[in-house]
């Protein structure tokens, strides 16, 4: 006669018991348990760096040894805003984040609208793995193939009939909004993916057309995925070392000027003083978004 044979539970086994009881009678232990871990790596890592950042922007250098004097001083940012050079950077590189952001914002808008409200569901999920493909690609590929398009004799000198812009500031926001447009048009599409059809019918019965529709109905409606997707543009190409370094020629901006410091010139407390330009420069922003109220609606 055969006898089965139960297994006890072991200690392990009970302990574990425990500890789920416990979390299932307490929200906030769970809730703990699931947060620690990425607040921790957000405060060690992108916290701690961010403070080491500032605290690095008041240092100095030794101009004999070269080293690094934990010593506190603003000379860093005065040089910044007293030299007229820094100051022209700045404002180009904010001009180009601006208008990489308007330029993928008028790209956008239509190119979601049209895979929202118009493309059949095959034709548009063809165009979302288009738009994904090319963020699945190495960036430094992108940039060297914009290279070699721009440059003399190139796709785009032999379509414009010898007008390429070669290597400058136009052809770094030109690659740049090519670089970014992905991010502006994927929060759009999701807004517009969203816009209930009954709107648009209660706009065409009252008579608005089309662009009347467009600007009094769904332009206000989207406008917080436009503001989501201008963050991400604008942050991205307020921060863009490397297409200005490929694609740019002489042109200097905050993120090449930054690198520079870091590289040849040996200049940690400076390079660290002129990376908080943009940091500031993003607050700024979103303060102003959040004046708008848009933020809110997100």
């Amino acid at each position: 006669m055969s006898s089965t044979v139960i297994p006890r539970e072991t200690g392990d086994g009970r302990a574990a018991r425990r500890v789920s009881a416990f979390l299932y009678r307490h929200a906030g232990a769970r809730l703990a348990a699931l947060v620690t871990a990425p607040a921790l790596w957000l405060v060690v890592v992108y916290l701690g760096s961010l403070a080491l950042l500032l605290v690095t922007s008041v240092w100095t250098v030794n101009s004999f040894t070269g080293n690094v004097v934990p010593v506190v001083t603003l000379d860093n940012f005065a040089t910044i805003f007293s030299e007229g050079i820094y100051r022209v950077i700045i404002g180009r590189t904010v001009g180009i984040a601006a208008a990489v952001t308007v330029i993928d914002i008028l790209l956008a808008v239509p190119m979601a609208l049209y895979m929202a409200r118009v493309a059949k569901p095959w034709a548009r999920r063809l165009l979302v793995v288009a738009i994904l493909t090319p963020l699945w690609s190495n960036y430094l590929v992108k940039a060297y193939a914009w290279k070699v398009m721009l440059s003399e004799g190139g796709l785009i000198d032999w379509l414009t009939g010898g007008s390429s812009p070669g290597f400058s500031a136009t052809s770094t926001t030109l690659v740049l909004s090519y670089l970014w447009l992905p991010y502006m048009i994927l929060p759009i599409y999701a807004g517009l993916d969203r816009l209930p059809d009954s709107l648009l019918e209660a706009s065409s019965d009252l008579g608005a057309r089309s662009w009347r529709t467009l600007r009094m109905v769904v332009l206000p409606i989207i406008k917080p995925a436009i503001i989501a997707g201008s963050i991400f543009t604008f942050s991205l190409a307020l921060g863009d070392y490397i297409a200005v370094q490929i694609v740019g020629g002489g042109t200097q901006m905050i993120g090449n000027v930054v690198y520079a410091n870091v590289g040849a010139a040996n200049n940690l407390p400076f390079a660290a003083a002129l990376a908080v330009v943009p940091i500031v420069i993003m607050v700024v922003f979103l303060l102003a978004v959040r004046r708008t109220g848009a933020l809110d609606e997100m």
